[in-house]
């Protein structure tokens, strides 16, 4: 046998926080500051603003501003 071979005597134990799910950064868990999380949240909120603000405008029959009394 070569030293290169693996056996289990020479095998470090991996840390058990390594595969757990409660510790590892999970993209859909609610967390603080800009994450991949936040940001899903905040580009879904900005296309329904958006659909909002189009519907509105169909609706109306008038843009933003001059509903808004800009103009």
């Amino acid at each position: 046998m070569t030293s290169q071979e693996p056996t289990e005597a020479n095998q470090t134990p991996k840390p058990e926080t390594e595969n757990n799910p409660e510790t590892e950064n999970n993209p859909e868990t609610p967390s603080f500051g800009f994450n991949q999380y936040a940001e899903k949240i905040n580009g879904r909120f900005a296309m329904i603003g958006f659909l909002i603000l189009i519907l509105l405008e169909i609706i109306t029959n008038q843009d933003l501003f001059t509903w808004l009394g800009l103009r």
